[in-house]
């Protein structure tokens, strides 16, 4: 789908990974499919992650936005959410996803917006509700993601 871009975020994110040697836009970067998709980053924090991605190009036949893109959108807002809950030292591997749709959207951004259900130790679960530009839902997703300890580094 044209050309690949970094998936974006905020500043004091991509500084706070930087200083832990992590390069955050890399890791989801070029080849990912939410990079793929659109998906851009706008807000990012373990309390609240918020992103968009374009209705053009992630649509079914019927030219609504595929839910599977719905799909994509809230993994990849919880998993960055659970990521930030877990720190440098885990990385969060999503292990349920559930989706409802509520209704269509043809055109524009959605938004998705994550928030935290439960953050423990080994699980985080977000609620991430997608909007259309005037507001609407489009649909509630929930993710779980299990926290499991990083690779340690090649070195």
């Amino acid at each position: 789908m044209g050309e690949q871009q970094y998936v974006k975020f905020p500043q004091e994110v991509i500084d706070e990974y930087a200083a832990l040697g992590i390069d955050i836009a890399a890791l989801f970067s070029a080849g990912h499919l939410g990079t793929r998709m659109g998906v851009q980053i706008v807000e990012a924090s373990a309390d609240r992650v918020v992103g968009t991605m374009p209705v053009e190009g992630n649509t079914q036949p019927y030219g609504l936005l595929h839910g599977g893109a719905s799909a994509v959108l809230a993994e990849t807002l919880g998993s960055v959410g659970s990521m930030l809950h877990g720190g440098s030292t885990k990385i969060a591997v999503g292990v349920d996803l559930n989706c409802t749709h509520h209704r269509g959207a043809r055109s524009g951004l959605v938004t998705g917006v994550a928030t935290p259900v439960h953050r423990g130790r080994s699980t985080a679960t977000y609620e991430i509700v997608i909007s259309d530009e005037e507001g609407r839902r489009v649909c509630t997703a929930r993710l779980t993601c299990l926290l499991r300890d990083a690779p340690a580094a090649q070195g």
